[in-house]
């Protein structure tokens, strides 16, 4: 009786491994066509059970680039790139082709220009940009030209944007809030920090923030927002400068990013167990913050969640799905839930 060549005769045959003929079979991950069709001719050469299935694999699986445009690349961002990519690959009814870049500069032209140059060489993109008439315009080009449009963790102002995935802004604000008016030392002033009201869900999350305090802590007092570009040097000396001219300062709020400029702030001032401090995204700083009492409460951001979401609703895009909007609880973390 002849023996029915298995998967590692295949791997032998192609010269790949198992896990090549594997993603092949299944569509675990992208595989060149150099590769596919070594896989298949080998299949055919030793009678393989499966080297119909095999072809039809190449043949029916489409073939996408994913763009994923994201901002300033520091930690945050760079884990929710990886995590964007990762699942991309797991598409099992497109080979996706993640084309992963970051923008440093928060430049509204600048933005602009990369979402064009990124939509003339991908099939579809997820970015995540400021509101402004430049970006609007860029992206009604790139729609209009059939790539579908993601935003992430802050929405745009133009219709023509594909779906906006993100944290509640509304809720974020709101529990900022009410951590602050819960856990505050005295009454007294509330600093706000935000990277620039041109990101949609930072505005809405100030606003949240100080509808949820006119309507239970009447007696604190909200300082005016200052402006941080996501910097940590200009979130540094923003919170210093509260620190040392509001004696009655009694917490702050960072909705965006800069939260190692005012962590450093208030370790540098040994403020931190009088003041309390809000901000956003658990990074390796922000969880040291926790521990040792420099702040109290950190909003993250799903990003497993809002990634898989992101890249499904990629994939379905060709189909016409337009869900409009897709809004995530924001994830909470104290010293204690680790």
């Amino acid at each position: 009786m002849v023996k029915r060549p298995t998967i590692s005769d295949l791997a032998k045959e192609a010269g790949v491994s198992v896990a090549t003929v594997d993603r092949v079979l299944n569509r675990r991950l992208p595989v060149s066509d150099d590769t596919a069709s070594r896989v298949v001719q080998a299949a055919e050469r030793i009678g393989y059970h499966a080297t119909g299935l095999l072809k039809r694999r190449m043949i029916e699986v489409p073939r996408r680039s994913f763009g994923f445009l994201l901002q300033k690349r520091d930690t945050f961002y760079q884990a929710f790139g990886a995590e964007l990519v990762r699942v991309a690959k797991l598409v099992a009814e497109v080979q996706v082709r993640p084309v992963l870049e970051f923008v440093d500069e928060l430049v509204p032209s600048v933005i602009a220009a990369r979402i064009r140059d990124m939509s003339e060489r991908t099939d579809a993109m997820a970015i995540v940009a400021v509101d402004h008439p430049l970006v609007n315009a860029a992206v009604d080009e790139a729609v209009g030209r059939g790539k579908p449009i993601f935003t992430l963790l802050s929405d745009i102002a133009t219709s023509a944007r594909t779906a906006n995935l993100a944290v509640d802004s509304r809720k974020a604000g709101r529990t900022a809030a009410w951590a602050i008016a819960r856990l505050a030392k005295h009454p007294g002033k509330v600093g706000i920090l935000l990277g620039s009201h041109r990101y949609l869900s930072q505005e809405m999350s100030e606003m949240s923030f100080r509808s949820y305090m006119r309507e239970h802590a009447p007696e604190m007092q909200l300082l005016e927002p200052v402006i941080n570009l996501d910097d940590e040097r200009i979130a540094y000396e923003a919170v210093s400068n509260m620190l040392a001219s509001e004696p009655e300062l009694a917490g702050i709020y960072v909705s965006g990013g800069g939260q190692d400029g005012m962590i450093r702030a208030l370790r540098d001032d040994g403020a931190g167990r009088s003041i309390i401090g809000v901000c956003n995204e658990l990074t390796a700083s922000s969880k040291a913050a926790l521990i040792d009492g420099t702040i109290d409460l950190v909003l993250g951001t799903p990003i497993a969640a809002i990634a898989a979401r992101t890249v499904q609703m990629m994939a379905g895009a060709e189909a016409g799905e337009r869900p409009g909007q897709v809004l995530f609880p924001a994830d909470i973390f104290i010293s204690e839930n680790f």
